[in-house]
């Protein structure tokens, strides 16, 4: 737990890095790809039905 370690304070101020330890760049291009692969699956998949309001019977 040293000057290289990112999730120590003196890591932190010898890195620069100002509390962030975690590779954003990483966490986008893994949560675009989930997103593109939902979304080529909602593609195929028949549209969903449209649901219409039950109409009362007039007494």
């Amino acid at each position: 737990m040293g000057r290289g370690d990112k999730k120590s304070k003196k890591g932190k101020r010898t890195a620069g890095s100002f509390g962030v330890t975690r590779n954003k760049k990483a966490i986008k291009t893994r949560l675009k790809r989930v997103a593109s692969k939902k979304g080529t699956a909602a593609v195929a998949e028949a549209p969903a039905k449209k649901r219409t309001a039950a109409k009362k019977k007039a007494e």
